[in-house]
C-alpha cells in the first residue's frame, strides 16, 4: 500500500517573529510529508488548518495514483509536464508577483462564516413522535337490566289456573325466581365488566404517566441541548464579533501608522506571498516610525529546495520511467537568479502594499540555511543585502529588468556567486537592543561542591542562568543578556540565537524554587514568550515541575529544565554545585 510510504511530520504554526498587540501571531500552519517509494518531500503551509488537511489529501492521492498505476509513457509525458511546471514556476517567480495586488484587502481578512450548527430543537418533534402513544383499550357495555315488565317475567293466566288457585300460585312464584335469578345474574356481569374496565382505565392511566413522562424528559433534556446551542452560537459570533472588531482596528491603526500595526500588516502581505511549497517561507520584520525604514530577515531557499528534474522519458524494453536532471551550472545558474527575484519581488510587495505611506526604504537581507560542502556543517548566512528608497524603487519597470542587474545598480550587496554561498555583513540589521538589560556578571567562578544552588541570592542565581546559557549559545555566535532586577515574574534572560529565523529570540526565567513549580508559572513563561515576539521560552528551577506544568508545555515552543538538568548543564561546562531543597528552606526561612 503506498499510504505505508508515507512519512507526516507534526504539523507547525506559522508563528510571528515580531512583537505586536494584536494576538493574531499565528500567521499559518506547515507540516512536512514525504514518500519515501517515489523519494519526494514536500513542504506544505495554509492560512488555515482545513486548508492545510486539504492539501495534504490532495498531494497524498497523487502520490497514491502515481504509485498504484503501471508506469506507461502517458506517466512519462505527466511526469515531464510536472517537471517543466516546477522549473517554470521558478522562472516566474518575479513575474508572478506583478499580476498581483499585494495590498491587504481589510474586508477579506473578517470571519463572514456562519453559525451552522443545527439548533437540537428542530429534532424534538422527530423525536417525541418515536414515543410509542399509550393506546386504551374499548370499554365493554353494561348488560341490559331484566325488565320485569317485559313478556319474559309475565304469568299466563289460563281457565284452570283460574280455577285452582293454588296452580296460580305456583306460576307466580316460578316468575317471581326467575326474575330474581336474571336480577343477580344480571349484577354478577356488571361487576365483572366494571372491574375489567377499571383494569383497561387504570392500565391506560399508568402507561399515559409513563408517555408524559418520556415526553417530558425528552423536551427537558431537548430545552438543555438547545440552551447549550444558543451559548455555542453566542459566543461563536461573539468571538467573531471581537475577531473583526480587531481587524478594523488594525486597519485604523496602519492607517494612523502604529508601529505595531505597520509590523503586522507587513507580515500579512509577506506571508500573503505564494511560493513553491519547498520553499521555507520565513522571515522577521522590525519597523522603525523615525526613519520608516522596515528591515526584513528573510530565510531563502537553499540549493536542495528548487527542482532538479528536466523531463521523465519511458524505457519501454524495463518498463519504467527514467529522469534526466539539469545540469549543475543550471541548477546554480536558476539558484542565482531566484534569490536576486525573490529579494526584488518581496521589496516591490512591500512597497504596492504600502498604502499608509508608511515605508520610506526597505532594508532587506537574505540569509540562507545550508550544509557548507567545505566543513559539512550547517551554516546560516547572509549571502544578500539591499536597501532601496520607496520612490527610487517605484521608478524600476520589474517586467523588463534583468533581477541581478537591477540587484546590483540598486547597490545591493553579493558574492559574485550567490549558489557558493559566500556570506556577506549585511547593510542594516535588526536591532538587538532593549533598555531593560543590564551588565553581567560572573558567578560560576564563585562556585563548588558545597554551593547550594537553591539557596543562593535570586539575584546571583538569575546571572548564573546567564552564564550558562551564554556558554550554551558561544558555540555558534549567541548573545545572552540579563534584564533589570525586577523580581516581577517577567523576563530574567534574553538569548539571541544568531540564525535569525529559526532561532531568533528566546526568553529564559529563572525560577530559584524550594518546592515544585506549578502550571501558573509555565502560564505566565508562555504567555511573556508571546508577549515579547520570541521564538521559544525557558524556564529553568532548582527544584522539579508538576505533571500539569509538563502538560501544559507540550506541543509549545517551551522548555522546562529541573534541578538536575541544571546541575547537568553546569557540570557541562566544567561547573559543580548541589540543590540541597530541604536545607535551602531551612536556610532562606532564618532570613
Amino acid at each position: 500500500m503506498s499510504e505505508n510510504l508515507i512519512q507526516i511530520g507534526s504539523v507547525e504554526g506559522r508563528y510571528s517573529n515580531t512583537k505586536n498587540i494584536w494576538n493574531s501571531r499565528l500567521l499559518g500552519y506547515q507540516v512536512s510529508i514525504y514518500h519515501s517509494g517515489l523519494k519526494e518531500h514536500k513542504l506544505l503551509s495554509a492560512p488555515e488548518n482545513y486548508l492545510l488537511e486539504s492539501k495534504v489529501n490532495l498531494q497524498i492521492q497523487k502520490w497514491n495514483e502515481r504509485w498504484n498505476k503501471e508506469v506507461n509513457f502517458d506517466d512519462a509525458n505527466l511526469r515531464t509536464e510536472e517537471a517543466q511546471q516546477a522549473l517554470e514556476e521558478i522562472e516566474n517567480l518575479l513575474m508572478h508577483t506583478l499580476s498581483i495586488d499585494d495590498t491587504i484587502q481589510w474586508h477579506k481578512l473578517k470571519d463572514r462564516k456562519k453559525f451552522t450548527e443545527k439548533n437540537p430543537g428542530v429534532f424534538l418533534e422527530g423525536t417525541l413522535s418515536n414515543i410509542s402513544k399509550p393506546f386504551k383499550g374499548v370499554l365493554l357495555s353494561m348488560p341490559a337490566k331484566p325488565d320485569k315488565n317485559s313478556s319474559e317475567f309475565q304469568i299466563e293466566i289460563t281457565f284452570f289456573d283460574k280455577l285452582f288457585s293454588s296452580r296460580l300460585i305456583k306460576k307466580e312464584k316460578f316468575i317471581a325466581d326467575k326474575y330474581n335469578y336474571a336480577i343477580r345474574n344480571w349484577e354478577i356481569q356488571c361487576k365483572e365488566i366494571e372491574l375489567k374496565n377499571s383494569h383497561i382505565e387504570k392500565e391506560f392511566e399508568n402507561t399515559n404517566i409513563e408517555y408524559e413522562s418520556k415526553r417530558k424528559h425528552y423536551i427537558e433534556e431537548n430545552n438543555k441541548l438547545v440552551e447549550s446551542w444558543e451559548k455555542r452560537k453566542t459566543e461563536f459570533y461573539k468571538q467573531q464579533e471581537e475577531y473583526n472588531s480587531k481587524i478594523d482596528k488594525l486597519k485604523d491603526a496602519y492607517l494612523n501608522q502604529s508601529e505595531e500595526a505597520i509590523t503586522e500588516y507587513c507580515e500579512r502581505v509577506l506571508s500573503n506571498s505564494e511560493y513553491p511549497d519547498s520553499f521555507p517561507q520565513k522571515f522577521e520584520i522590525e519597523y522603525n516610525p523615525t526613519n520608516k525604514i522596515l528591515i526584513i530577515e528573510y530565510e531563502l531557499p537553499s540549493i536542495e529546495c528548487f527542482p532538479k528534474i528536466k523531463d521523465v522519458k519511458y524505457i519501454a524494453a524495463r518498463k519504467e520511467l527514467k529522469e534526466t536532471f539539469i545540469s549543475d551550472s543550471q541548477l546554480n545558474k536558476m539558484f542565482d537568479d531566484a534569490m536576486y527575484k525573490i529579494t526584488l519581488r518581496t521589496i516591490h510587495e512591500l512597497f504596492e502594499a504600502d498604502k499608509a505611506n508608511a515605508l520610506d526604504a526597505i532594508s532587506f537581507n537574505g540569509w540562507v540555511n545550508a550544509i557548507n560542502k567545505a566543513t559539512g556543517k550547517t551554516e546560516n548566512n547572509c549571502i544578500v543585502s539591499v536597501q532601496v528608497k520607496k520612490e527610487e524603487f517605484l521608478e524600476i519597470d520589474l517586467s523588463k529588468i534583468d533581477p541581478k542587474t537591477c540587484f546590483k545598480n540598486l547597490k545591493g550587496v553579493a558574492g559574485s556567486k550567490l549558489s557558493a554561498l559566500t556570506p556577506i555583513q549585511p547593510i542594516l540589521q535588526i536591532s538587538r537592543d532593549d533598555k531593560r538589560f543590564v551588565e553581567g556578571y560572573n558567578v560560576t567562578g564563585q562556585l563548588d561542591n558545597s554551593t547550594n544552588l537553591a539557596a543562593m541570592d535570586w539575584e546571583d542565581f538569575e546571572h548564573l542562568i546567564r552564564e550558562l546559557f551564554e556558554k550554551e549559545f558561544q558555540s555558534n555566535g549567541g548573545e545572552v543578556k540579563v534584564t533589570q532586577a525586577s523580581r516581577d515574574g517577567g523576563v530574567d534572560a534574553v538569548a539571541f540565537d544568531p540564525d535569525p529565523i529559526r532561532g531568533g529570540k528566546i526568553v529564559i526565567q529563572a525560577k530559584r524554587y524550594t518546592n515544585t513549580v506549578g502550571v501558573s508559572a509555565v502560564r505566565d513563561l508562555y504567555g511573556t514568550v508571546l508577549n515579547e515576539g520570541a521564538t521559544k521560552g525557558i524556564l529553568v528551577s532548582t527544584a522539579d515541575y508538576g505533571p500539569d506544568a509538563y502538560e501544559f508545555a507540550k506541543n509549545k515552543p517551551l522548555s522546562l529544565l529541573n534541578g538536575s538538568e541544571l546541575l547537568y548543564l553546569l557540570a557541562k561546562h566544567g561547573h559543580h554545585a548541589k540543590i540541597d531543597l530541604r536545607e535551602a528552606k531551612r536556610i532562606l526561612s532564618e532570613k
